[in-house]
């Protein structure tokens, strides 16, 4: 008798995925501000997961505001931490139910015998709800090896010695390159239409004219660094900021750095030094 072909295949994954932090217990002020502000840039938020942190004991319906949200086009996967009365309403909803501070698998570091020299093993990047990560060289190697979504895979992919992702071909409309747990370097032209998404920062040394995401994981000290900003959309930590009508006058087609100034996100040129 023939064996039955297995029907699916359960295996571990790390997606990076929006945390909304829920400041209100008004429902109808959280679903204004909401529309308002997915409409600023809906291409960039179109089908990205969110997962909800609430602050306080407020208990919504979660199933009307998983609706919500599936509605404006992201769509709620799960709920972060919680009381137990929330999480126990969220489960109720359909939800998942995540940590709030997710264990981080911690890799044994082995004692060398004497005389013999061992290479640390690497821990895995950050949770996504992680804030203000610092950005040195553990923090920006990566747990896993970094992928490029959406598209072909560009021509050249690799790991750089300091455990940033190097992209050396143009990024065409469509593509979306996620650097994860490390930073972002493309050595050639990002067109309109293009993604870049970095749990680090992201450098760009030649014109950037599609969207980028630094600090996709939640880390607020994340930059943008583009030779020539001509972005349509740049963010920090989720922080981000829309050219409408062009990046300003003062850096546009120059070089200059994206970074977060408190929860304001700041475009400013880079000059050299003299």
């Amino acid at each position: 008798m023939p064996t039955e072909s297995p029907a699916f295949k359960i295996r571990n994954a790390s997606f990076p995925l929006f945390v909304l932090h829920v400041q209100t217990a008004q429902m109808e002020t959280f679903t204004q501000q909401m529309r308002a502000h997915v409409a600023q840039a809906p291409e960039f938020f179109a089908g990205a997961p969110v997962a909800l942190a609430l602050d306080g004991d407020a208990l919504p319906d979660f199933a009307d505001l998983a609706a919500f949200m599936r509605e404006i086009g992201l769509p709620l996967v799960g709920l972060v931490g919680g009381s137990p009365a929330q999480r126990d309403a969220a489960r109720a909803a359909g939800l998942g139910l995540l940590p709030e501070k997710p264990a981080r698998a911690r890799a044994a570091r082995a004692q060398p015998a004497d005389g013999e020299q061992t290479t640390p093993a690497v821990e895995p990047a950050a949770s996504p709800d992680q804030a203000e990560a610092a950005i040195g060289d553990d923090a920006r190697t990566p747990a896993a090896q970094p992928v490029a979504e959406v598209g072909e895979t560009p021509a050249a992919v690799g790991l750089g010695p300091r455990g940033a992702l190097v992209i050396d071909k143009p990024v065409r409309a469509g593509q979306r390159i996620h650097a994860e747990g490390c930073d972002l370097v493309v050595l050639a032209i990002v067109n309109a239409g293009a993604e870049l998404i970095a749990d680090g920062d992201i450098h760009v040394y030649a014109p950037l004219r599609g969207r980028a995401l630094a600090g996709a994981r939640g880390n607020t000290a994340a930059r943008i660094y583009a030779q020539a900003m001509e972005a349509e959309l740049v963010a920090i930590a989720g922080y981000y900021l829309v050219f409408e009508q062009g990046v300003p006058q003062e850096a546009r087609g120059k070089p200059a750095q994206v970074y977060l100034d408190g929860e304001r996100v700041s475009l400013s040129p880079l000059r050299p030094l003299r």
